[in-house]
Protein backbone atom coordinates (compact mmCIF):
# COMPACT_ATOMS: atom_id res chain seq x y z
CA UNK A 1 0.00 0.00 0.00
CA UNK A 2 0.93 3.33 -0.47
CA UNK A 3 2.59 5.76 1.99
CA UNK A 4 0.24 8.59 0.90
CA UNK A 5 -2.95 7.21 -0.48
CA UNK A 6 -4.45 10.65 -1.01
CA UNK A 7 -2.51 13.66 -2.67
CA UNK A 8 -3.30 16.55 -2.97
CA UNK A 9 -1.86 18.89 -5.73
CA UNK A 10 -2.24 22.73 -6.55
CA UNK A 11 -3.03 23.37 -10.62
CA UNK A 12 -1.20 26.59 -10.90
CA UNK A 13 3.13 26.10 -11.60
CA UNK A 14 2.30 22.81 -10.27
CA UNK A 15 0.66 20.69 -12.57
CA UNK A 16 -0.82 23.42 -14.80
CA UNK A 17 1.72 26.44 -16.62
CA UNK A 18 0.37 29.81 -15.05
CA UNK A 19 3.24 32.22 -16.01
CA UNK A 20 2.79 31.12 -19.83
CA UNK A 21 -1.49 30.81 -19.84
CA UNK A 22 -1.06 34.30 -17.66
CA UNK A 23 1.04 35.45 -20.16
CA UNK A 24 -1.22 34.66 -23.42
CA UNK A 25 -4.51 35.69 -21.99
CA UNK A 26 -2.90 39.28 -20.45
CA UNK A 27 -1.43 39.92 -24.30
CA UNK A 28 -5.05 39.11 -25.82
CA UNK A 29 -6.76 41.30 -23.03
CA UNK A 30 -4.27 44.01 -23.43
CA UNK A 31 -4.85 43.99 -27.47
CA UNK A 32 -8.69 43.73 -27.06
CA UNK A 33 -8.59 46.72 -25.08
CA UNK A 34 -5.69 49.29 -27.44
CA UNK A 35 -3.23 48.54 -24.78
CA UNK A 36 0.40 47.38 -26.27
CA UNK A 37 1.65 44.49 -23.93
CA UNK A 38 4.93 45.58 -23.48
CA UNK A 39 7.18 44.40 -20.82
CA UNK A 40 6.16 47.27 -18.60
CA UNK A 41 2.68 47.68 -18.89
CA UNK A 42 2.81 43.56 -18.42
CA UNK A 43 4.93 44.15 -14.83
CA UNK A 44 2.32 46.67 -14.41
CA UNK A 45 -0.30 44.93 -14.42
CA UNK A 46 1.50 41.92 -12.43
CA UNK A 47 2.49 43.77 -9.38
CA UNK A 48 -1.13 44.69 -9.09
CA UNK A 49 -2.51 41.67 -8.97
CA UNK A 50 -0.05 39.89 -7.10
CA UNK A 51 -0.70 42.55 -4.57
CA UNK A 52 -4.78 41.51 -4.48
CA UNK A 53 -3.81 38.09 -4.46
CA UNK A 54 -1.40 38.71 -1.28
CA UNK A 55 -4.44 40.49 0.78
CA UNK A 56 -6.65 37.43 -0.57
CA UNK A 57 -4.82 35.12 0.62
CA UNK A 58 -4.22 36.67 4.26
CA UNK A 59 -8.37 37.23 4.28
CA UNK A 60 -7.54 41.35 3.89
CA UNK A 61 -9.52 41.26 0.69
CA UNK A 62 -12.58 39.92 -0.82
CA UNK A 63 -13.38 37.59 -4.26
CA UNK A 64 -15.50 40.03 -5.96
CA UNK A 65 -13.52 42.44 -4.69
CA UNK A 66 -10.37 41.59 -6.48
CA UNK A 67 -12.05 40.95 -9.66
CA UNK A 68 -13.75 44.26 -9.66
CA UNK A 69 -10.52 45.71 -8.58
CA UNK A 70 -7.27 44.97 -10.48
CA UNK A 71 -7.76 46.09 -13.93
CA UNK A 72 -9.18 49.28 -12.68
CA UNK A 73 -6.23 49.70 -10.64
CA UNK A 74 -4.63 48.80 -13.68
CA UNK A 75 -6.52 51.27 -15.85
CA UNK A 76 -5.61 54.08 -13.51
CA UNK A 77 -1.73 53.08 -13.39
CA UNK A 78 -1.11 53.30 -17.23
CA UNK A 79 -3.57 56.17 -17.67
CA UNK A 80 -5.84 54.51 -20.29
CA UNK A 81 -9.99 54.78 -20.28
CA UNK A 82 -11.61 51.78 -20.14
CA UNK A 83 -14.09 49.46 -17.30
CA UNK A 84 -12.22 47.62 -15.27
CA UNK A 85 -14.49 44.81 -14.67
CA UNK A 86 -15.45 44.31 -18.28
CA UNK A 87 -11.71 44.02 -18.86
CA UNK A 88 -11.46 41.50 -16.04
CA UNK A 89 -14.21 38.82 -17.40
CA UNK A 90 -12.77 39.46 -20.85
CA UNK A 91 -9.68 38.06 -19.46
CA UNK A 92 -10.96 35.22 -17.23
CA UNK A 93 -12.56 33.86 -20.74
CA UNK A 94 -9.18 34.08 -22.40
CA UNK A 95 -7.24 32.53 -19.33
CA UNK A 96 -9.88 29.67 -19.63
CA UNK A 97 -8.93 28.68 -23.10
CA UNK A 98 -4.81 28.20 -22.21
CA UNK A 99 -4.58 24.51 -20.17
CA UNK A 100 -0.90 24.57 -20.84
CA UNK A 101 0.96 21.98 -18.34
CA UNK A 102 3.56 23.33 -16.53
CA UNK A 103 6.28 20.40 -17.18
CA UNK A 104 6.36 17.16 -20.09
CA UNK A 105 6.12 14.88 -17.75
CA UNK A 106 2.71 16.45 -16.01
CA UNK A 107 0.54 13.55 -17.43
CA UNK A 108 2.89 10.20 -16.82
CA UNK A 109 3.27 11.38 -13.67
CA UNK A 110 0.30 11.64 -12.89
CA UNK A 111 -0.79 8.84 -14.10
CA UNK A 112 1.52 6.26 -12.49
CA UNK A 113 0.32 7.94 -9.18
CA UNK A 114 -3.22 7.25 -9.60
CA UNK A 115 -2.85 3.95 -10.00
CA UNK A 116 -1.83 3.87 -5.89
CA UNK A 117 -2.92 7.09 -4.55
CA UNK A 118 -6.67 9.32 -5.24
CA UNK A 119 -5.84 12.51 -6.94
CA UNK A 120 -7.46 15.64 -6.55
CA UNK A 121 -6.24 19.35 -7.26
CA UNK A 122 -6.64 21.83 -4.80
CA UNK A 123 -6.43 25.55 -6.24
CA UNK A 124 -7.47 29.37 -5.62
CA UNK A 125 -9.10 31.54 -8.60
CA UNK A 126 -12.18 31.11 -10.28
CA UNK A 127 -13.92 28.40 -10.86
CA UNK A 128 -14.96 28.40 -14.87
CA UNK A 129 -11.45 29.23 -15.17
CA UNK A 130 -9.55 26.59 -13.33
CA UNK A 131 -11.96 23.42 -13.97
CA UNK A 132 -11.48 24.34 -17.94
CA UNK A 133 -8.22 23.96 -17.39
CA UNK A 134 -7.75 21.22 -15.58
CA UNK A 135 -10.26 19.13 -17.93
CA UNK A 136 -8.60 20.63 -21.23
CA UNK A 137 -5.46 19.56 -20.25
CA UNK A 138 -5.84 15.92 -20.20
CA UNK A 139 -5.28 15.73 -15.94
CA UNK A 140 -9.26 14.90 -15.46
CA UNK A 141 -7.99 11.41 -16.30
CA UNK A 142 -5.94 10.72 -13.58
CA UNK A 143 -8.02 13.56 -10.90
CA UNK A 144 -10.87 12.65 -8.69
CA UNK A 145 -11.99 16.10 -7.88
CA UNK A 146 -11.16 19.83 -8.67
CA UNK A 147 -11.40 21.86 -5.75
CA UNK A 148 -11.50 25.69 -6.23
CA UNK A 149 -11.45 28.59 -4.11
CA UNK A 150 -14.34 30.35 -4.93
CA UNK A 151 -16.82 27.37 -5.38
CA UNK A 152 -15.46 26.37 -1.58
CA UNK A 153 -15.52 30.62 -0.44
CA UNK A 154 -12.10 30.06 1.10
CA UNK A 155 -8.44 30.06 -0.27
CA UNK A 156 -5.77 28.72 0.57
CA UNK A 157 -3.87 28.75 3.01
CA UNK A 158 -6.77 28.37 5.04
CA UNK A 159 -7.68 25.11 6.28
CA UNK A 160 -11.36 25.26 5.47
CA UNK A 161 -10.57 24.81 1.44
CA UNK A 162 -8.45 21.35 3.15
CA UNK A 163 -11.08 19.96 5.09
CA UNK A 164 -13.84 20.60 2.57
CA UNK A 165 -11.58 18.45 -0.06
CA UNK A 166 -10.85 15.57 2.23
CA UNK A 167 -14.76 15.38 3.37
CA UNK A 168 -15.44 15.45 -0.10
CA UNK A 169 -13.11 12.53 -1.28
CA UNK A 170 -14.01 10.62 2.25
CA UNK A 171 -10.46 10.75 3.57
CA UNK A 172 -10.22 11.04 7.63
CA UNK A 173 -6.53 10.15 7.91
CA UNK A 174 -5.01 12.73 7.17
CA UNK A 175 -1.32 10.88 8.36
CA UNK A 176 -1.49 9.44 4.80
CA UNK A 177 -2.52 12.81 3.02
CA UNK A 178 0.45 15.06 0.95
CA UNK A 179 -0.03 18.20 -0.52
CA UNK A 180 2.11 19.01 -3.17
CA UNK A 181 2.32 23.06 -4.43
CA UNK A 182 5.02 25.31 -5.80
CA UNK A 183 4.00 28.26 -3.19
CA UNK A 184 4.94 28.18 0.40
CA UNK A 185 2.77 31.03 1.78
CA UNK A 186 -0.61 29.04 0.19
CA UNK A 187 -0.27 25.70 -0.83
CA UNK A 188 2.93 24.52 1.39
CA UNK A 189 0.95 26.90 4.54
CA UNK A 190 -2.00 25.74 3.95
CA UNK A 191 -1.35 22.13 4.06
CA UNK A 192 0.12 22.12 7.47
CA UNK A 193 -2.45 24.48 8.41
CA UNK A 194 -4.83 21.03 7.61
CA UNK A 195 -2.66 18.76 9.72
CA UNK A 196 -0.79 17.44 6.12
CA UNK A 197 2.48 16.17 5.03
CA UNK A 198 3.16 18.62 2.84
CA UNK A 199 5.51 18.32 -0.70
CA UNK A 200 7.13 21.66 -1.61
CA UNK A 201 7.80 21.64 -5.90
CA UNK A 202 10.45 23.89 -6.44
CA UNK A 203 11.81 23.13 -10.06
CA UNK A 204 13.88 26.55 -10.30
CA UNK A 205 15.73 25.68 -7.42
CA UNK A 206 14.50 29.37 -4.94
CA UNK A 207 15.49 29.81 -1.43
CA UNK A 208 13.29 29.39 1.18
CA UNK A 209 13.35 32.43 3.61
CA UNK A 210 12.67 29.67 6.32
CA UNK A 211 9.10 30.83 7.79
CA UNK A 212 7.58 27.71 5.89
CA UNK A 213 8.90 24.51 6.72
CA UNK A 214 7.50 21.81 4.23
CA UNK A 215 7.95 18.14 4.50
CA UNK A 216 9.89 17.78 1.66
CA UNK A 217 11.16 19.64 -1.48
CA UNK A 218 11.20 18.16 -4.97
CA UNK A 219 12.08 19.78 -8.47
CA UNK A 220 10.82 17.29 -10.30
CA UNK A 221 7.32 15.64 -9.94
CA UNK A 222 9.02 12.25 -10.92
CA UNK A 223 10.83 12.72 -7.44
CA UNK A 224 7.08 11.96 -5.75
CA UNK A 225 7.41 8.27 -6.74
CA UNK A 226 9.71 7.23 -4.03
CA UNK A 227 8.14 9.56 -1.52
CA UNK A 228 4.62 8.03 -2.10
CA UNK A 229 5.00 4.12 -2.90
CA UNK A 230 6.42 1.24 -1.51
CA UNK A 231 9.46 0.10 -2.93
CA UNK A 232 7.64 -2.85 -5.08
CA UNK A 233 5.03 -0.37 -6.16
CA UNK A 234 8.54 1.69 -7.24
CA UNK A 235 9.58 -1.07 -9.03
CA UNK A 236 6.49 -1.19 -11.64
CA UNK A 237 6.69 2.56 -12.41
CA UNK A 238 7.13 2.41 -16.01
CA UNK A 239 6.71 -0.93 -16.65
CA UNK A 240 3.84 -0.90 -19.00
CA UNK A 241 5.46 1.70 -20.99
CA UNK A 242 8.79 -0.11 -20.86
CA UNK A 243 7.31 -3.73 -22.57
CA UNK A 244 4.90 -1.36 -24.99
CA UNK A 245 8.06 -0.11 -26.44
CA UNK A 246 9.98 -3.70 -26.42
Amino acid sequence: MAKYYCILFDADNTLLDFDAAESKALADTLRNYGIEPDAETVQTYRTINEELWRQLEKGQLRRDKLMAERFTRFLKAVDAAGNGAEMNKFYLDQLSTHPDLAAPNVLDVLKELSEVATLAVVTNGFDRVQSRRVAESGMKDFIEEVFVSEKLDSEKPNRKIFDAALRSLGVENREHVLMVGDSLTSDIQGGINAGLDTCWYNPNHAENPGKVCPTYEISNLEELYPLVMEPEELANVGVKNRRHQL
